[in-house]
Protein backbone atom coordinates (compact mmCIF):
# COMPACT_ATOMS: atom_id res chain seq x y z
CA UNK A 1 0.00 0.00 0.00
CA UNK A 2 2.75 2.42 0.94
CA UNK A 3 4.67 1.49 -2.20
CA UNK A 4 1.68 2.32 -4.40
CA UNK A 5 1.18 5.64 -2.62
CA UNK A 6 4.83 6.55 -3.02
CA UNK A 7 4.78 5.66 -6.73
CA UNK A 8 1.63 7.76 -7.22
CA UNK A 9 3.18 10.73 -5.39
CA UNK A 10 6.39 10.39 -7.40
CA UNK A 11 4.46 10.31 -10.69
CA UNK A 12 2.48 13.40 -9.71
CA UNK A 13 5.66 15.24 -8.73
CA UNK A 14 7.14 14.54 -12.18
CA UNK A 15 4.09 16.00 -13.96
CA UNK A 16 5.01 19.68 -13.42
CA UNK A 17 8.49 18.96 -14.80
CA UNK A 18 7.04 17.40 -17.96
CA UNK A 19 4.62 20.30 -18.33
CA UNK A 20 7.49 22.77 -18.02
CA UNK A 21 9.43 21.00 -20.77
CA UNK A 22 6.31 20.94 -22.94
CA UNK A 23 5.72 24.67 -22.36
CA UNK A 24 9.32 25.49 -23.21
CA UNK A 25 9.06 23.39 -26.38
CA UNK A 26 5.86 25.15 -27.41
CA UNK A 27 7.42 28.57 -26.84
CA UNK A 28 10.48 27.66 -28.92
CA UNK A 29 8.27 26.44 -31.76
CA UNK A 30 6.21 29.64 -31.64
CA UNK A 31 9.21 31.98 -31.26
CA UNK A 32 10.22 33.99 -34.30
CA UNK A 33 13.36 35.67 -35.61
CA UNK A 34 11.97 38.47 -37.71
CA UNK A 35 9.25 36.83 -39.78
CA UNK A 36 10.81 33.35 -39.64
CA UNK A 37 9.91 30.69 -37.03
CA UNK A 38 12.94 30.06 -34.82
CA UNK A 39 13.43 26.38 -35.81
CA UNK A 40 13.33 27.27 -39.51
CA UNK A 41 15.76 30.15 -38.96
CA UNK A 42 18.23 27.85 -37.16
CA UNK A 43 18.04 25.27 -39.98
CA UNK A 44 18.59 27.89 -42.70
CA UNK A 45 21.45 29.50 -40.78
CA UNK A 46 23.08 26.07 -40.33
CA UNK A 47 22.81 25.36 -44.06
CA UNK A 48 24.41 28.70 -45.02
CA UNK A 49 27.14 28.39 -42.37
CA UNK A 50 28.01 24.82 -43.45
CA UNK A 51 28.19 25.85 -47.10
CA UNK A 52 30.50 28.76 -46.26
CA UNK A 53 32.78 26.53 -44.15
CA UNK A 54 33.12 23.93 -46.93
CA UNK A 55 33.52 26.65 -49.63
CA UNK A 56 30.38 25.61 -51.50
CA UNK A 57 28.56 28.90 -50.93
CA UNK A 58 27.95 30.41 -54.40
CA UNK A 59 30.17 33.45 -54.91
CA UNK A 60 27.37 35.34 -56.64
CA UNK A 61 24.05 37.04 -55.87
CA UNK A 62 22.54 33.84 -54.47
CA UNK A 63 25.28 33.36 -51.89
CA UNK A 64 25.46 37.09 -51.18
CA UNK A 65 21.73 37.38 -50.52
CA UNK A 66 21.81 34.28 -48.31
CA UNK A 67 24.52 35.77 -46.08
CA UNK A 68 23.11 39.28 -45.73
CA UNK A 69 19.52 38.06 -45.34
CA UNK A 70 20.29 35.57 -42.56
CA UNK A 71 22.30 38.19 -40.64
CA UNK A 72 20.00 41.10 -41.44
CA UNK A 73 16.86 39.34 -40.20
CA UNK A 74 18.57 38.41 -36.91
CA UNK A 75 20.19 41.80 -36.24
CA UNK A 76 17.08 43.74 -37.26
CA UNK A 77 14.98 41.64 -34.89
CA UNK A 78 17.47 42.02 -32.02
CA UNK A 79 17.65 45.78 -32.59
CA UNK A 80 13.89 46.02 -32.19
CA UNK A 81 13.96 44.06 -28.91
CA UNK A 82 16.93 45.42 -26.94
CA UNK A 83 15.79 48.11 -24.46
CA UNK A 84 17.03 51.70 -25.03
CA UNK A 85 18.80 50.66 -28.24
CA UNK A 86 15.46 50.01 -29.93
CA UNK A 87 14.47 53.62 -29.20
CA UNK A 88 17.39 55.13 -31.14
CA UNK A 89 17.42 53.05 -34.31
CA UNK A 90 18.77 49.79 -32.88
CA UNK A 91 18.20 47.67 -36.01
CA UNK A 92 20.18 50.09 -38.19
CA UNK A 93 23.00 50.43 -35.65
CA UNK A 94 23.35 46.68 -35.09
CA UNK A 95 23.04 45.84 -38.80
CA UNK A 96 25.86 48.26 -39.61
CA UNK A 97 28.24 47.78 -36.68
CA UNK A 98 28.02 44.06 -35.83
CA UNK A 99 29.06 42.89 -39.34
CA UNK A 100 31.86 45.48 -39.33
CA UNK A 101 33.09 44.13 -35.98
CA UNK A 102 32.87 40.53 -37.25
CA UNK A 103 34.97 41.43 -40.29
CA UNK A 104 37.46 43.27 -38.06
CA UNK A 105 37.78 40.18 -35.84
CA UNK A 106 38.13 37.96 -38.94
CA UNK A 107 35.09 35.90 -37.93
CA UNK A 108 33.45 35.97 -41.38
CA UNK A 109 35.22 33.54 -43.71
CA UNK A 110 36.48 34.19 -47.22
CA UNK A 111 33.65 32.50 -49.13
CA UNK A 112 31.02 34.61 -47.37
CA UNK A 113 33.00 37.80 -48.00
CA UNK A 114 33.40 36.94 -51.70
CA UNK A 115 29.67 36.30 -52.09
CA UNK A 116 28.70 39.57 -50.38
CA UNK A 117 31.34 41.52 -52.34
CA UNK A 118 29.92 40.19 -55.61
CA UNK A 119 26.40 41.19 -54.60
CA UNK A 120 27.25 44.64 -53.24
CA UNK A 121 30.00 45.74 -55.62
CA UNK A 122 29.83 43.72 -58.84
CA UNK A 123 26.01 43.60 -58.93
CA UNK A 124 25.70 47.09 -57.42
CA UNK A 125 22.90 46.11 -55.04
CA UNK A 126 23.06 49.45 -53.17
CA UNK A 127 22.19 51.48 -56.26
CA UNK A 128 19.48 48.99 -57.23
CA UNK A 129 17.96 49.44 -53.77
CA UNK A 130 18.19 53.24 -53.93
CA UNK A 131 16.75 53.44 -57.45
CA UNK A 132 13.73 51.31 -56.43
CA UNK A 133 13.19 53.44 -53.32
CA UNK A 134 13.64 56.80 -55.01
CA UNK A 135 11.54 56.10 -58.11
CA UNK A 136 8.81 54.24 -56.21
CA UNK A 137 8.50 56.82 -53.47
CA UNK A 138 8.46 59.77 -55.89
CA UNK A 139 5.87 58.22 -58.21
CA UNK A 140 3.76 57.29 -55.18
CA UNK A 141 3.81 60.78 -53.68
CA UNK A 142 1.36 63.63 -53.98
CA UNK A 143 2.84 65.90 -56.68
CA UNK A 144 2.02 69.17 -54.86
CA UNK A 145 3.75 68.08 -51.67
CA UNK A 146 6.68 66.74 -53.71
CA UNK A 147 7.34 70.11 -55.36
CA UNK A 148 6.96 72.03 -52.09
CA UNK A 149 9.39 69.67 -50.39
CA UNK A 150 12.10 69.99 -53.00
CA UNK A 151 11.87 73.77 -53.16
CA UNK A 152 11.82 74.31 -49.38
CA UNK A 153 14.51 71.85 -48.31
CA UNK A 154 17.39 73.79 -49.89
CA UNK A 155 17.29 76.55 -47.29
CA UNK A 156 17.65 74.21 -44.27
CA UNK A 157 20.37 72.34 -46.17
CA UNK A 158 22.46 75.44 -46.96
CA UNK A 159 22.02 76.98 -43.50
CA UNK A 160 22.75 73.65 -41.84
CA UNK A 161 25.93 73.14 -43.86
CA UNK A 162 27.30 76.60 -43.06
CA UNK A 163 26.55 76.28 -39.34
CA UNK A 164 27.85 72.70 -39.14
CA UNK A 165 31.18 73.66 -40.74
CA UNK A 166 31.49 76.65 -38.41
CA UNK A 167 30.69 74.56 -35.32
CA UNK A 168 33.15 71.84 -36.32
CA UNK A 169 35.99 74.33 -36.87
CA UNK A 170 35.27 76.12 -33.57
CA UNK A 171 35.11 72.91 -31.51
CA UNK A 172 38.22 71.56 -33.24
CA UNK A 173 40.12 74.76 -32.48
CA UNK A 174 39.05 74.64 -28.82
CA UNK A 175 40.23 71.02 -28.56
CA UNK A 176 43.64 71.76 -30.05
CA UNK A 177 43.17 70.70 -33.68
CA UNK A 178 44.61 72.71 -36.55
CA UNK A 179 41.82 74.53 -38.43
CA UNK A 180 42.92 73.26 -41.83
CA UNK A 181 43.20 69.67 -40.59
CA UNK A 182 39.77 69.90 -38.93
CA UNK A 183 38.15 71.25 -42.09
CA UNK A 184 39.66 68.93 -44.69
CA UNK A 185 40.03 65.70 -42.70
CA UNK A 186 37.09 65.77 -40.27
CA UNK A 187 34.33 68.18 -41.32
CA UNK A 188 34.48 67.78 -45.12
CA UNK A 189 34.48 63.94 -45.05
CA UNK A 190 31.36 63.99 -42.85
CA UNK A 191 29.38 66.21 -45.24
CA UNK A 192 31.07 65.05 -48.46
CA UNK A 193 28.34 62.65 -49.59
CA UNK A 194 29.71 59.28 -48.54
CA UNK A 195 32.68 57.11 -49.46
CA UNK A 196 32.19 56.46 -53.18
CA UNK A 197 30.77 59.87 -54.05
CA UNK A 198 32.69 61.96 -51.51
CA UNK A 199 35.81 60.50 -49.91
CA UNK A 200 37.18 58.76 -53.01
CA UNK A 201 36.95 61.86 -55.26
CA UNK A 202 38.33 63.96 -52.39
CA UNK A 203 41.27 61.58 -51.91
CA UNK A 204 42.15 61.88 -55.59
CA UNK A 205 41.91 65.68 -55.41
CA UNK A 206 43.98 65.82 -52.20
CA UNK A 207 46.58 63.52 -53.77
CA UNK A 208 46.93 65.65 -56.89
CA UNK A 209 47.18 68.87 -54.84
CA UNK A 210 49.33 67.73 -51.90
CA UNK A 211 51.12 64.72 -53.38
CA UNK A 212 51.18 61.23 -51.89
CA UNK A 213 48.91 58.27 -52.54
CA UNK A 214 45.15 58.63 -52.64
CA UNK A 215 44.83 55.57 -50.36
CA UNK A 216 46.62 57.35 -47.53
CA UNK A 217 44.07 60.16 -47.63
CA UNK A 218 41.18 57.69 -47.71
CA UNK A 219 42.29 56.08 -44.47
CA UNK A 220 42.53 59.51 -42.82
CA UNK A 221 39.03 60.58 -43.87
CA UNK A 222 36.94 57.43 -43.45
CA UNK A 223 36.82 57.47 -39.60
CA UNK A 224 35.17 60.90 -39.52
CA UNK A 225 32.56 59.83 -42.06
CA UNK A 226 31.81 56.62 -40.17
CA UNK A 227 31.53 58.31 -36.75
CA UNK A 228 29.44 61.13 -38.21
CA UNK A 229 27.11 58.57 -39.74
CA UNK A 230 26.70 56.76 -36.41
CA UNK A 231 25.78 60.02 -34.66
CA UNK A 232 23.35 60.85 -37.48
CA UNK A 233 21.65 57.45 -37.12
CA UNK A 234 21.33 57.86 -33.33
CA UNK A 235 19.98 61.41 -33.71
CA UNK A 236 17.48 60.20 -36.31
CA UNK A 237 16.20 57.63 -33.81
CA UNK A 238 15.91 60.29 -31.12
CA UNK A 239 14.07 62.58 -33.56
CA UNK A 240 11.63 59.76 -34.26
CA UNK A 241 10.95 59.46 -30.51
CA UNK A 242 10.42 63.22 -30.26
CA UNK A 243 7.92 63.04 -33.12
CA UNK A 244 6.05 60.22 -31.38
CA UNK A 245 5.77 62.19 -28.14
CA UNK A 246 4.94 65.54 -29.79
CA UNK A 247 2.96 64.57 -32.86
CA UNK A 248 2.42 68.16 -34.03
CA UNK A 249 6.17 68.40 -34.78
CA UNK A 250 6.23 65.33 -37.04
CA UNK A 251 4.85 64.63 -40.49
CA UNK A 252 5.63 60.89 -40.20
CA UNK A 253 7.44 60.93 -43.54
CA UNK A 254 5.89 64.15 -44.88
CA UNK A 255 8.20 67.13 -45.17
CA UNK A 256 5.80 70.02 -45.87
CA UNK A 257 2.76 71.12 -43.88
CA UNK A 258 -0.31 71.37 -46.07
CA UNK A 259 -3.84 72.64 -45.50
CA UNK A 260 -5.08 69.43 -47.05
CA UNK A 261 -2.45 67.38 -45.28
CA UNK A 262 -4.90 64.82 -43.90
CA UNK A 263 -6.51 64.34 -47.32
CA UNK A 264 -3.08 63.91 -48.90
CA UNK A 265 -2.05 61.39 -46.25
CA UNK A 266 -5.28 59.45 -46.74
CA UNK A 267 -4.74 59.45 -50.50
CA UNK A 268 -1.18 58.18 -50.11
CA UNK A 269 -2.05 55.52 -47.53
CA UNK A 270 -5.16 54.29 -49.37
CA UNK A 271 -5.00 50.51 -49.57
CA UNK A 272 -4.05 49.39 -53.07
CA UNK A 273 -4.36 45.89 -54.47
CA UNK A 274 -0.91 44.40 -55.07
CA UNK A 275 -0.53 43.18 -58.65
CA UNK A 276 2.71 41.27 -59.17
CA UNK A 277 2.78 42.06 -62.89
CA UNK A 278 2.60 45.75 -61.98
CA UNK A 279 5.52 45.26 -59.58
CA UNK A 280 7.47 43.82 -62.51
CA UNK A 281 6.67 46.95 -64.48
CA UNK A 282 7.76 49.01 -61.47
CA UNK A 283 11.10 47.17 -61.45
CA UNK A 284 11.62 47.95 -65.14
CA UNK A 285 10.71 51.62 -64.57
CA UNK A 286 13.13 51.93 -61.62
CA UNK A 287 16.00 50.39 -63.61
CA UNK A 288 15.22 52.53 -66.65
CA UNK A 289 15.16 55.73 -64.61
CA UNK A 290 18.56 54.80 -63.15
CA UNK A 291 19.90 54.30 -66.69
CA UNK A 292 18.53 57.74 -67.62
CA UNK A 293 20.70 59.09 -64.81
CA UNK A 294 23.84 57.35 -66.10
CA UNK A 295 23.19 58.65 -69.63
CA UNK A 296 22.62 62.16 -68.33
CA UNK A 297 25.83 62.02 -66.28
CA UNK A 298 27.84 61.16 -69.40
CA UNK A 299 26.64 64.20 -71.31
CA UNK A 300 26.20 66.76 -68.50
CA UNK A 301 28.65 65.72 -65.76
CA UNK A 302 25.82 65.94 -63.20
CA UNK A 303 25.79 62.90 -60.85
CA UNK A 304 23.51 60.17 -62.17
CA UNK A 305 21.42 59.78 -58.99
CA UNK A 306 20.60 63.51 -59.06
CA UNK A 307 19.45 63.25 -62.68
CA UNK A 308 17.38 60.17 -61.82
CA UNK A 309 15.63 62.09 -59.01
CA UNK A 310 14.99 65.13 -61.19
CA UNK A 311 13.69 62.94 -64.04
CA UNK A 312 11.33 61.00 -61.74
CA UNK A 313 10.11 64.29 -60.23
CA UNK A 314 9.49 65.76 -63.70
CA UNK A 315 7.56 62.67 -64.83
CA UNK A 316 5.45 62.82 -61.66
CA UNK A 317 4.73 66.54 -61.93
CA UNK A 318 3.81 66.30 -65.64
CA UNK A 319 1.49 63.37 -64.85
CA UNK A 320 2.58 61.45 -67.95
CA UNK A 321 3.04 58.11 -66.17
CA UNK A 322 -0.10 55.91 -66.09
CA UNK A 323 -1.50 55.52 -62.56
CA UNK A 324 -1.18 51.73 -62.65
CA UNK A 325 2.51 52.02 -63.45
CA UNK A 326 2.95 54.43 -60.55
CA UNK A 327 1.19 51.91 -58.31
CA UNK A 328 3.53 49.17 -59.52
CA UNK A 329 6.63 51.22 -58.75
CA UNK A 330 5.23 52.20 -55.35
CA UNK A 331 4.37 48.60 -54.44
CA UNK A 332 7.91 47.56 -55.37
CA UNK A 333 9.27 50.35 -53.18
CA UNK A 334 7.20 49.10 -50.23
CA UNK A 335 8.42 45.53 -50.70
CA UNK A 336 12.08 46.53 -51.04
CA UNK A 337 12.03 48.91 -48.06
CA UNK A 338 10.22 46.38 -45.85
CA UNK A 339 12.19 43.24 -46.69
CA UNK A 340 15.69 44.26 -47.75
CA UNK A 341 16.68 47.24 -45.59
CA UNK A 342 18.42 45.41 -42.73
CA UNK A 343 20.11 42.87 -45.06
CA UNK A 344 21.41 45.73 -47.19
CA UNK A 345 22.94 47.39 -44.15
CA UNK A 346 24.66 44.14 -43.21
CA UNK A 347 26.38 44.21 -46.59
CA UNK A 348 27.30 47.85 -46.13
CA UNK A 349 28.70 47.18 -42.66
CA UNK A 350 30.82 44.29 -43.96
CA UNK A 351 32.34 46.18 -46.88
CA UNK A 352 32.11 49.94 -46.31
CA UNK A 353 32.69 50.50 -42.58
CA UNK A 354 36.33 49.49 -41.95
CA UNK A 355 36.57 49.34 -38.16
CA UNK A 356 40.35 49.03 -38.32
CA UNK A 357 40.70 52.51 -39.84
CA UNK A 358 38.32 53.95 -37.27
CA UNK A 359 40.24 52.47 -34.33
CA UNK A 360 43.60 53.92 -35.48
CA UNK A 361 42.59 57.57 -35.47
CA UNK A 362 39.71 57.95 -33.02
CA UNK A 363 40.25 59.88 -29.78
CA UNK A 364 37.62 61.42 -27.46
CA UNK A 365 38.35 64.90 -28.88
CA UNK A 366 37.99 63.56 -32.43
CA UNK A 367 34.58 62.10 -31.56
CA UNK A 368 33.44 65.40 -30.00
CA UNK A 369 34.31 67.32 -33.18
CA UNK A 370 32.39 64.81 -35.31
CA UNK A 371 29.42 65.00 -32.95
CA UNK A 372 29.39 68.81 -33.06
CA UNK A 373 29.12 68.78 -36.86
CA UNK A 374 26.21 66.34 -36.93
CA UNK A 375 24.31 67.84 -34.00
CA UNK A 376 24.57 71.35 -35.48
CA UNK A 377 23.39 70.09 -38.87
CA UNK A 378 20.34 68.38 -37.39
CA UNK A 379 19.50 71.21 -34.95
CA UNK A 380 19.66 73.82 -37.71
CA UNK A 381 17.45 71.66 -39.94
CA UNK A 382 14.93 71.42 -37.10
CA UNK A 383 14.69 75.16 -36.36
CA UNK A 384 14.97 76.41 -39.96
CA UNK A 385 12.37 73.86 -41.05
CA UNK A 386 10.05 75.06 -38.30
CA UNK A 387 10.43 78.67 -39.48
CA UNK A 388 9.62 77.61 -43.05
CA UNK A 389 6.39 75.83 -42.03
CA UNK A 390 7.85 72.39 -42.58
CA UNK A 391 7.56 69.54 -40.10
CA UNK A 392 10.67 70.22 -37.97
CA UNK A 393 11.33 66.56 -37.08
CA UNK A 394 11.26 65.46 -40.72
CA UNK A 395 13.23 68.52 -41.84
CA UNK A 396 15.92 67.76 -39.25
CA UNK A 397 16.17 64.13 -40.37
CA UNK A 398 16.50 65.05 -44.06
CA UNK A 399 19.11 67.71 -43.29
CA UNK A 400 20.96 65.19 -41.12
CA UNK A 401 21.31 62.91 -44.16
CA UNK A 402 23.89 65.41 -45.44
CA UNK A 403 26.15 64.21 -42.61
CA UNK A 404 25.72 60.51 -43.41
CA UNK A 405 27.62 58.02 -45.57
CA UNK A 406 25.99 58.97 -48.87
CA UNK A 407 23.40 56.45 -50.05
CA UNK A 408 24.53 54.13 -47.26
CA UNK A 409 23.88 56.81 -44.66
CA UNK A 410 20.52 57.76 -46.16
CA UNK A 411 19.29 54.19 -45.81
CA UNK A 412 20.59 53.89 -42.23
CA UNK A 413 19.29 57.29 -41.08
CA UNK A 414 15.84 56.98 -42.64
CA UNK A 415 15.37 53.39 -41.50
CA UNK A 416 16.39 54.36 -37.94
CA UNK A 417 13.70 57.04 -37.97
CA UNK A 418 11.16 54.87 -39.86
CA UNK A 419 10.88 57.48 -42.62
CA UNK A 420 11.94 55.72 -45.81
CA UNK A 421 9.37 57.82 -47.70
CA UNK A 422 11.79 60.76 -47.33
CA UNK A 423 14.41 58.99 -49.48
CA UNK A 424 14.01 61.35 -52.51
CA UNK A 425 14.65 64.42 -50.33
CA UNK A 426 17.48 62.67 -48.50
CA UNK A 427 19.11 61.77 -51.81
CA UNK A 428 18.94 65.37 -53.01
CA UNK A 429 20.44 66.58 -49.72
CA UNK A 430 23.19 63.98 -49.93
CA UNK A 431 24.00 64.22 -53.63
CA UNK A 432 23.76 67.97 -54.18
CA UNK A 433 25.24 68.77 -50.77
CA UNK A 434 27.99 66.18 -51.27
CA UNK A 435 28.95 67.24 -54.78
CA UNK A 436 29.01 70.90 -53.74
CA UNK A 437 31.20 70.05 -50.74
CA UNK A 438 33.69 68.05 -52.85
CA UNK A 439 34.01 70.82 -55.44
CA UNK A 440 34.35 73.67 -52.92
CA UNK A 441 36.77 71.76 -50.66
CA UNK A 442 39.02 70.86 -53.61
CA UNK A 443 39.10 74.46 -54.84
CA UNK A 444 39.77 75.81 -51.33
CA UNK A 445 42.59 73.33 -50.69
CA UNK A 446 44.15 74.31 -54.02
CA UNK A 447 44.04 77.99 -53.01
CA UNK A 448 45.44 77.36 -49.54
CA UNK A 449 48.25 75.11 -50.79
Amino acid sequence: MNTKTNLKALTQSEMPLENNFKNIGDKLLKAKVGVLPLPLYVILAAIILTASIYNTLPADMIGGFAVIMILGILLGDLGQRIPILKEIGGPAILALLVPSILVFLDVINTSSMEAVTTLMKTSNFLYFYISCLVVGSILGMNSKVLIQGFTRMFVPLVVGTILAVSAGLLVGLLLGYDIQHTLFYIVVPIIGGGIGEGILPLSIAYSSILGGSAESFVSQMIPAAVIGNIFAVICAGLMMRLGEKKTHLSGNGKLVRSKNGDEILEEQEKEKVIDFSLMGAGLLIACSFFIVGTLGQKFTGIPGPVIMILFATLIKCLKVMPHKMEDGAHNLYKFISTSLTWPLMVGLGMLYIPLEDVVKIVTPAYVVVCASVVLTMIASGYFVGKLMKMYPVDSAIVTGCHSGLGGTGDVAILSASKRMALMPFAQVATRIGGVSTVILASLLLKLLS
